[in-house]
């Protein structure tokens, strides 16, 4: 009997792995696909001449180096801002004793509630008025604080021992020495999940960037897709090809970090 929950078991997640594939399968059969063929016949089918050329083609066909120089500068910025910010912001919840500590809190957990579309206009509004629009500036210093990282290391630092923190103080290390040599080495796994997570986000970030950004000099990569969609239609093959270039970067960092990502994410749920 538990042979057979077992199998159903490995069976459901099989299917279930499938599942999440098959768009990455269209994605790369598509982008092998000649123009004409693309939506003639079934979906999956193999190409009658694999188009390689289509890589080099959507490569050239947009300054495709500078969005990924753009979306490199902008993911490594605001994912070092945030891992900074959030940091100290959780050392100062968990360690710190001040005014209003609890109320603050609570009131950063409430804006998790609200939907990030609400504050593209008021972000939009105060680039506008600093004269920031069509800068990396722009682009940056808006996302180098996030309430998500600060509330997830913030619940890693809460079960770190009181007796180790006045110890340490005992021993004549500041606050600073000890945030940076005790309490983040030990909690590097969640950490590095933030980490990722991040520059997951960041990489991927379509909305702010076209809002903010009127010229390619300045464009990211998923920005940069909107290159192959006219008025006379997409085409898809090139597109496709063009995603392949924004998602590959983002597989390799996982496929390197990815027993950190599930230790990381393991331990702050055990921790919750």
């Amino acid at each position: 009997m538990k042979s057979v929950k077992l199998s159903l078991t490995y069976l459901v997640l099989t299917l279930g792995a499938l599942t999440m594939l098959l768009p990455f399968v269209w994605m790369l059969v598509t982008s092998l696909q000649p123009a004409a063929t693309t939506f003639t016949g079934p979906q999956l089918r193999l190409p009658p001449a694999w188009q390689w050329l289509n890589y080099p083609r959507a490569w050239h066909a947009a300054p495709f180096a500078r969005y990924c120089l753009n979306s490199l500068v902008v993911t490594l910025t605001t994912t070092v801002g945030q891992l900074v910010t959030s940091i100290l912001a959780a050392f100062a919840f968990t360690h710190l004793r001040f005014y209003g500590r609890r109320i603050l809190f609570n009131g950063l957990i409430a804006l998790m509630m609200v939907p990030g579309e609400l504050l593209l206009i008021p972000n939009f509004i105060t680039m506008t008025r600093l004269h920031w629009v069509d800068t990396y500036a722009a682009l940056i210093i808006p996302w180098l604080a996030s309430i998500f990282a600060m509330f997830t290391l913030r619940q890693a630092f809460n079960t770190a021992s009181a007796t180790t923190y006045y110890a340490a103080r005992l021993d004549g290390a500041s606050n600073w020495q000890y945030l940076w040599q005790i309490l983040v080495p030990a909690n590097r796994p969640t950490i590095t999940a933030v980490a990722v997570l991040q520059i997951i986000g960041s990489w991927n970030a379509f909305m702010w960037p076209l809002i903010i950004t009127n010229f390619p000099r300045l464009r990211t990569l998923p920005v940069g897709l909107v290159t192959f969609t006219s008025e006379t239609g997409t085409d898809y093959p090139l597109l496709m090809a063009a995603t392949v270039f924004v998602i590959f970067p983002l597989l390799i960092l996982y496929l390197f970090l990815q027993k950190y990502l599930i230790a990381g994410i393991t331990r702050a749920n055990l921790k919750g």
